[in-house]
């Protein structure tokens, strides 16, 4: 076979031919992808990830939810209160629980009224991180909103909800009932409130905005 031997322009030309379209290939990739980012309609085709895979973190509440009451039937009413220490002596004994010539302080307040059972709703969005039955207060359920707001309904039926559910604001977790603990109250249900671990008296962050708590 004979060998052809290219003058040095050719080569030269050959050289600067791929090269150039080598260039051209990397602008038309990069430019094409500058477009695509800067299209309007693309923001609407890209769906952003806010939360890391795996993440156990409890769900926080909206910036603008505020605290509900945990009942919708307007027939309910307090027939316990929250013990306050700063509360009259009157008030005070009104809110000690006598199970069996034990006294104890009511955290949270009862609330009851009608004699057949009613919907009990969550007053926040949250985690369901306990579900237990318990001798004295029947079923309790606690729910967790943020790392500073727990919900604690106790002596409830018919629950609705298992531990690790997510509950909204307004959903049904179960139904009021009756105690041993407190037999003298009937039909009824204790809502407890916790804010930065300390019980709180509920009646007093009802509407009240989370942030502010």
């Amino acid at each position: 076979m004979k060998k052809v031997k290219l003058k040095k322009p050719v080569v030269y030309g050959i050289y600067t031919g791929a090269i150039a379209l080598l260039l051209g290939a990397l602008y038309y990739v990069d430019f094409s992808n500058q477009k695509v980012l800067d299209s309007p309609k693309s923001n609407d085709d890209i769906r952003y990830v806010s939360r890391l895979f795996g993440s156990d973190d409890i769900p926080v509440v909206g910036s603008e939810s505020v605290i509900l009451r945990p009942y919708i039937d307007d027939t309910v009413k307090i027939v316990q209160n929250f013990y306050n220490y700063k509360g009259t002596e009157e008030e005070q004994e009104k809110s000690i629980i006598n199970y069996e010539q034990t006294y104890m302080q009511n955290n949270g307040v009862a609330y009851g009224g009608p004699k057949d059972a009613f919907d009990v709703v969550s007053s926040l969005d949250g985690t369901v991180t306990s579900v237990k039955e318990d001798k004295l207060l029947g079923t309790i359920v606690e729910i967790q909103s943020s790392d500073k707001v727990v919900a604690i309904y106790q002596t409830l039926s018919d629950v609705s909800v298992k531990q690790n559910d997510s509950v909204k604001q307004g959903d049904i977790i179960g139904k009021s009932s009756k105690s041993n603990m407190n037999k003298d109250l009937g039909n009824h249900f204790v809502f407890e409130l916790k804010i930065n671990n300390g019980y709180v008296n509920p009646e007093e962050y009802y509407d009240k905005n989370i942030n502010e708590l």
